[in-house]
């Protein structure tokens, strides 16, 4: 080495150590920025698998709860009735799947002749074999159980502590109570289910996301529901619970970090002893490790590039998503609108309506009975539609195939539907429909003819008899005509004084309806009419009504889009669970696609508050309406309720913190963003706000 070699020599010894020193830091930096990814990756999928597991406990409980409260309802309508307990607690448990025992125990000595202690048990021994029994007895003193103690100190659904149940599930189980009640309002019972730690145990096995990972449940009161292994002294471990919102307990992944870590750790020795080769080595890992940097880079940028992809490919999927109920903006020649108000919580009548092949298929029906039984048979019946009429076009046919399947061995409770089907050719206008026991439809004939009754052969309704041959029949409807179809809720709806509505006074009402009115107009009609007739007596069966105005070839070319093909409603119960189908009648009306969301979302705060300040604790119905004219569409809210304006609100102040910000307000001035016009009126005693957006040319 040459003097003059030695700066250089230097200067690369610097070089060296200065490139060994980043190296360091770099490896440093390396190992936790990936300990740190690693310990972030841990609880993302600790959280899914929690998450996961959660969902699956919550959609068991809610099941139980539903049978809970089912078999509560019961016991309250029998309460005076201890033979009628015992089939109403196994009519719930062969009912409702994932039951596996209930019992309905009440106040001591409240049947007398049956003993001091009177607890009703049906327990499934097998998918058919459903065991009941009393086992209600001095030596099962349920009034002792934590379960029966609940039921009187709250008045809901409550799950208590585990506890060895050795005379009804004969297992380690938690229990699910809710009251019961007498006419009186005094709470004589508590209906108990039992769900099994057996299941919660198998759940490990969801959660074994790493070697010698394991979990536990603790209830409300932190009492282990299920067990986790203990620790080792010493060990140091990462914890990661979440909470059932369903049941208020807590459910926890334990995994140990040596084994989060285990594959970094083995990198970090590897490194290390590639480090201790010297710097003889040094000048090919700075190289290979700049280049691996280079690659990690490119591979995180390709990676990161198919994430917004896949993101992009989800919402175009998520939009493209078809609607239940189209308008058929497609059809001018067809005008179509029908509601349902049930008089319980779930009810039987049904109808439905699509087009295939340009013809319009279309039922309504009235299943036997009401409650929950009924709206079983009413979703089959209409699957039985639905999948039927996907290949079948002659309506006897169809009628006598879904006789012949709600006839079968599944009808044990000998309900049967009544029920009209009709196929309407929309090119040519001829009508063939088959009756099945259900009232006859009103036909309002265009020009001056008067309405009338449709003919109807009287065939037998669906599920009496099987084998039964229906008749069909059919009519030539011309271009104006209305069919009006309903079930038997309106004709036997009652008023204080026990008088019936009756055929007669639908045939008055719907002959004084014009010959261009709207569909959903007629309903409205209809609806007025009934009301106004039955004033303030409480609806004893199901009402449906559904109107059919065919306007034919001939009568859609003089009808302009502003008032027929332009113009929808949507009807929706004062339920907030009723708010996602406002984004599917969106996507019914054709707007452009970018302001689907923020009218959908618009709409959302704007009805959200009428269900919130003009129905409270009260039901109802909202009207919403969209008129789409060229250059603007406009929304009109409309609802029965207590005055309410939403325009008075003050705008907040958004340049104020969160903490100072008063609540409330926000969802006015999101809406006033989004929207071009906003105003409200009460007009005939009805709260109606009108939303105008102006469309860009």
């Amino acid at each position: 080495m040459q003097k003059s070699d030695l700066p250089k020599t230097r200067n690369g010894l610097w070089i060296l150590i200065v490139a060994a020193i980043v190296l360091e830091a770099i490896a440093c930096i390396q190992y936790f920025t990936s300990r740190a990814a690693l310990r972030v990756e841990a609880e993302r999928r600790a959280r899914t698998e929690l998450r996961r597991a959660e969902l699956e406990i919550e959609k068991h409980t809610v099941e139980l709860e539903a049978a809970v409260k089912t078999l509560a309802m019961l016991a309250e309508k029998y309460v005076d009735y201890p033979d009628s307990i015992f089939a109403a607690t196994r009519f719930v448990v062969g009912a409702i799947g994932g039951t596996s025992s209930l019992a309905v125990a009440y106040i001591p000595d409240y049947f007398p002749k049956r003993g001091k202690y009177f607890e009703a048990c049906s327990s499934r021994i097998s998918e058919d074999s459903i065991y009941t029994r009393q086992i209600g007895s001095a030596e099962h003193n349920y009034t002792q159980m934590e379960w029966w103690q609940n039921g009187f100190l709250h008045d809901s659904c409550w799950w208590c502590e585990p506890y060895l149940d050795d005379s009804g599930a004969q297992t380690w189980v938690v229990s699910c109570s809710c009251p019961v009640h007498d006419r009186k309002g005094k709470i004589v019972a508590v209906v108990c289910v039992d769900l099994s730690l057996d299941y919660l145990q198998l759940l490990s096995e969801y959660l074994q996301i790493y070697k010698d990972s394991y979990y536990s449940i603790h209830s409300h009161d932190n009492q282990e529901i299920v067990v986790c292994a203990d620790t080792v002294p010493g060990r140091k471990y990462q914890i990661y619970d979440e909470e059932i919102d369903a049941t208020g307990w807590k459910i926890t992944i334990i995994v140990p970090e040596d084994v989060i870590f285990a594959d970094l750790n083995r990198i970090g020795r590897y490194v290390g002893l590639l480090m201790v080769l010297g710097l003889a080595v040094l000048v090919f890992i700075i190289i290979r490790t700049g280049k691996n940097l280079i690659n990690l880079i490119n591979l995180s940028n390709r990676q990161e590039r198919i994430e917004s992809e896949l993101s992009i490919a989800r919402n175009i999927q998520m939009a493209m998503l078809p609607t239940r109920f189209p308008p058929f903006p497609d059809y001018p020649d067809l005008n179509a609108y029908g509601v349902v108000v049930p008089a319980k919580e779930v009810g039987g009548d049904l109808f439905d309506f699509y087009i295939r092949d340009n013809k319009l298929f279309f039922c309504i029906g009235d299943v036997s009975g009401k409650g929950v039984p009924a709206s079983l048979v009413m979703a089959v019946t209409r699957s039985l539609f639905r999948s039927l009429t996907s290949y079948i076009d002659n309506p006897s046919q169809i009628v006598t195939q879904m006789n012949d399947s709600l006839s079968g061995e599944g009808n044990e409770q000998n309900m049967f539907v009544t029920l009209l089907l009709g196929i309407l050719d929309l090119a040519s206008g001829e009508l063939h429909y088959c009756n099945a026991g259900h009232d006859a439809p009103v036909h309002l004939p265009s020009g001056n003819v008067p309405c009338a009754m449709l003919d109807c052969v009287a065939n037998l309704p669906l599920g009496v008899v099987s084998g039964f041959s229906y008749t069909g029949q059919s009519v030539q409807l011309t271009p104006g005509d209305m069919l009006f179809l309903y079930t038997d809720g309106l004709t036997e709806a009652e008023n204080s004084a026990h008088e019936l509505f009756g055929a007669k006074r639908v045939l008055q009402t719907v002959s004084t309806w014009t010959a261009d009115m709207p569909a959903d107009r007629q309903v409205e009609a209809m609806q007025s009419a009934v009301a106004s007739f039955v004033g303030d007596a409480e609806q004893s069966d199901d009402l449906t009504l559904f109107a059919i105005r065919f306007l034919g070839k001939h009568a859609a070319g003089s009808i302009q889009r502003t008032t027929v093909s332009g113009r929808y409603s949507l009807v929706m119960r004062n339920d907030i669970e009723q708010i996602p189908t406002l984004a599917e009648w969106i996507d019914t009306l054709g707007l452009p696609q970018e302001l689907n969301m923020p009218i959908n979302l618009a709409l959302e705060e704007t009805v959200t508050n009428v269900m919130l300040y003009a129905y409270p604790g009260k039901s109802g119905q909202v009207l919403v309406e969209a008129d789409t004219s060229p250059g603007q569409v406009i929304f009109t809210i409309s609802d029965s309720g207590i005055a309410f304006d939403p325009t008075q609100q003050k705008e907040p102040d958004i340049t104020q913190g969160v903490e100072e910000r008063p609540i409330g307000g926000l969802g006015i001035f999101l809406v006033r963003q989004i929207m071009d016009e906003i105003r409200y009126e009460r007009k005939e005693d009805k709260n109606v706000l009108t939303l105008v957006k102006k469309l860009k040319s």
